[in-house]
C-alpha cells in the first residue's frame, strides 16, 4: 500500500527521487499521467492495467467518456524508475501540475501524487477543514 507524504526535490533534469517505501513497492517501470486536481499521478503498470481495462469497458458514445479517455491515456506515459530510484517527469506533466523544485509526493493507497508544494498545502488545508464532513458523506453511502 502506498501511504505517507514526503516533500522532495526536481532536480535540473527532471527527474525525481521516489521516496524508498514507494520504490519497493512500484516496481522497475511506472506510469504517469495528468492526474486530477491539477497533480502528476504514478501507478504501477499493474494497476494502469486495472484502469485502463476499466476505461475502455465505458462506452465511445458518450462524450464523457471519449473526453476523459482522453485526458488519462493521452497525458500518460510509460517510463523506467531507474537504478537509484528516480522517475523522468516530462515537461507537458510538469507544466499541467505547475511543478517546480520542490515538490510534495504523497501516497494515495493505490496510486502517487505529485503535487505543487505550496498547492499541495492549500489543498491539504482545505481538506483537513472538511475531513469530518467528508466523512460523513462517505459513511452516508456506505463506504465507512
Amino acid at each position: 500500500m502506498l501511504i505517507g507524504e514526503y516533500t522532495h526535490a526536481i532536480d535540473d533534469k527532471n527527474r525525481l527521487s521516489l521516496p524508498v517505501k514507494f520504490r519497493q513497492e512500484m516496481g522497475k517501470k511506472v506510469v504517469l499521467t495528468r492526474g486530477l486536481d491539477k497533480c502528476v499521478a504514478i501507478f504501477t503498470l499493474k494497476e494502469w492495467k486495472k484502469i485502463a481495462e476499466k476505461l475502455s469497458e465505458s462506452s465511445m458514445l458518450q462524450a464523457n467518456n471519449r473526453s476523459f479517455n482522453r485526458f488519462m491515456f493521452g497525458g500518460a506515459i510509460e517510463t523506467a524508475v531507474d537504478s537509484i530510484g528516480r522517475v523522468l517527469i516530462p515537461d507537458f506533466l510538469k507544466d499541467w501540475a505547475k511543478l517546480q523544485t520542490k515538490v510534495a509526493v504523497i501516497g494515495v493507497e493505490s496510486r502517487v501524487e505529485i503535487w505543487n508544494e505550496k498547492v499541495w498545502r492549500a489543498n491539504k488545508e482545505t481538506i483537513e477543514k472538511q475531513a469530518d464532513t467528508l466523512a460523513e458523506k462517505l459513511g452516508q453511502v456506505g463506504v465507512l
